[in-house]
């Protein structure tokens, strides 16, 4: 069993935290340009509103990301399973 937890810690380590950073990213990227967007184009009201949206789905995006994240750990914590900052500790 301390075989799969390994290979599990790994797992998360190694795929699904970069894939979770890269995708944090991306949504921060979506926000910022949203801000951009909200302040260079401030006359023009259409302009504006694709801002808001943008700002709006960059954080729903952060929201999850960093949900699904927390979850994760959580779920890794109720097993058993070393989480990557206790491997990192060892």
């Amino acid at each position: 069993m301390d075989k799969v937890n390994a290979f599990l810690a790994k797992v998360v380590a190694e795929v699904i935290n970069p894939i979770i950073l890269l995708l944090a990213a991306s949504a921060f990227v979506v926000f910022l340009w949203g801000v951009f967007e909200f302040i260079a184009h401030a006359g023009d009201e259409s302009k504006r509103a694709e801002g808001k949206s943008a700002i709006l789905w960059g954080l729903v995006g952060l929201v999850i990301i960093f949900g699904a994240y927390g979850i994760i750990n959580l779920a890794l914590g109720t097993a058993g399973i070393p989480t990557p900052a206790k491997l990192q500790s060892r």
